[in-house]
């Protein structure tokens, strides 16, 4: 079969099929754009974050490199290869060189096993918009997603400075935090799909209802999990300018600095296109079937592409609108609030799926075990005490503003530790002067006497 003709079968053939009679130049094409992919999404975020963020805080985004600012990431783009590349002194320059490598290539790969649409003709060759499908495409795009962060980590410890030291400690502690509540979300998705195939879990939802409100907990846990993923505001922790400068990048300039900024949001379009996969769908138009005609062809790629952009945008709403979380905060939220939440959810959707594949129960039972579940959790809710705060750790405020005002026994003590110190240091000083004060004193007659010998002489 020549590989650059159509095929002149037209009987149905599975994705895997497909997948595998894709001759050689495809796979290379569809590489080439899976790669692409993050890349122009970067460009394209860049300008629309800027611009979109000035909107909502009132002032003007980019506005002077071509119409309406639009070549404003062009021009960054050009301006970074030619910046000037500071390494510090200190800097293990291998690693230093290999940490934004290891950050952005994982997050180009994880595309690999999205599927964007379905069965497609590219120059006469019947395929998928798939570049490979595994039983384990969920695991693949987990781990590219999260792999990046021994790139962060690796550029903080080798710039040889403690600032990007801690904030890539930061994100060390931050990904393996939230990995664990978006896991918890995904397996919720796989035990009800029955599959850890992307493509599977795609075609579970196009007969069965999209799982964003079929399982809202997960989608929920997973939409909160995926932006400490990805170390965005109001999550972006590892590089708290307030606190550590830039950051994990702060000793990187020129390509390197570019290439941190290029698996950030290269890893955005990650879990937002994983999100899309999961929750909404996929390619798949809403109120449609998968056999309707805009649900056919090229259309269901340019359905995936504007989910995935729905869902960029709250990445960009969420920056524009909500402060940073202190550390502990942030720490307390997946900890103490996601990873219960999903550990319960997953142990409810486990208890459904056993009820259904028993024999004799009926969809009303489980609804009805499902409210006396909920009603009991509610229960014990409300009769757990809320903590009492004692009387001593109250704050005295005043009575009309509500302003802390210090207690009516305020005593100032009347030294410090550090005014001690000073003290006995200065007394010090004096003693050693007063010391030194009676030879001080006999050196100058003693030389006005052999200046008066000298003189006589």
């Amino acid at each position: 079969m020549t590989p650059f003709l159509a095929q002149a079968a037209t009987e149905p053939i599975n994705r895997a099929e497909l997948l595998a009679d894709d001759p050689l130049w495809l796979i290379l094409l569809k590489a080439v754009v899976v790669m692409l992919i993050g890349p122009i999404f970067t460009v394209v975020l860049i300008v629309g974050e800027r611009k979109t963020v000035g909107r909502m805080q009132n002032r003007p985004g980019p506005n002077r490199v071509g119409p309406f600012g639009m070549l404003q990431s062009l021009a960054d783009a050009i301006k970074l290869p030619f910046k000037e590349q500071v390494i510090p002194d200190t800097a293990d320059r291998k690693i230093y060189f290999l940490a934004p490598v290891i950050a952005v290539v994982p997050a180009l790969i994880g595309l690999a096993a999205i599927p964007f649409g379905g069965e497609v003709t590219i120059f006469g060759e019947r395929t998928v918009l798939q570049l490979i499908e595994l039983p384990v495409s969920v695991l693949l795009v987990l781990a590219g997603a999260s792999i990046g962060v021994y790139g962060i980590v690796l550029g903080g410890w080798a710039s040889g400075s403690p600032y990007p030291l801690l904030g890539g400690l930061r994100s060390a502690a931050q990904v393996i935090s939230y990995e664990i509540a978006m896991g918890l979300s995904i397996i919720g998705v796989v035990l009800y799909s029955q599959s850890m195939a992307t493509s599977g879990i795609v075609a579970a939802q196009a007969e069965g209802g999209w799982y964003f409100y079929l399982l809202l907990p997960s989608f929920v846990i997973y939409l909160i999990s995926m932006v400490g993923e990805t170390n965005r505001a109001p999550f972006d922790l590892p590089e708290a300018e307030s606190e550590l400068v830039g950051g994990f990048h702060t000793e990187y300039s020129s390509m390197k600095f570019a290439m941190f900024f290029l698996a950030e949001y290269s890893n955005m379009v990650i879990v937002s296109a994983f999100a899309t996969t999961l929750f909404l769908g996929g390619g798949m138009f809403p109120f449609f079937g998968a056999d309707a005609a805009i649900n056919q062809g090229w259309w269901p790629a340019l359905w995936f592409l504007a989910k995935m952009c729905v869902i960029l945008f709250g990445f960009i709403w969420l920056r524009g609108t909500l402060p940073r979380f202190r550390y502990d905060q942030f720490m307390k939220l997946g900890w103490k609030v996601l990873v219960p939440a999903a550990l319960v959810w997953l142990l409810l959707i486990a208890t459904v799926r056993a009820l259904r594949n028993a024999e004799g129960v009926s969809t009303g039972q489980i609804l009805i075990i499902g409210g006396v579940a909920i009603v009991v959790v509610v229960l014990l809710m409300l009769l757990i005490p809320e903590k009492e705060i004692p009387e001593d750790e109250g704050v005295v405020t005043t009575s009309g503003g509500g302003h802390p005002v210090p207690p009516l026994d305020l005593k100032v003590p009347e030294t410090t530790p550090r005014r001690k110190a000073v003290e006995a240091r200065r007394r010090s000083e004096e003693k050693q002067q007063a010391e030194l004060s009676p030879q001080a004193a006999g050196a100058p007659g003693e030389g006005s006497k052999e200046g008066e010998s000298h003189g006589d002489l």
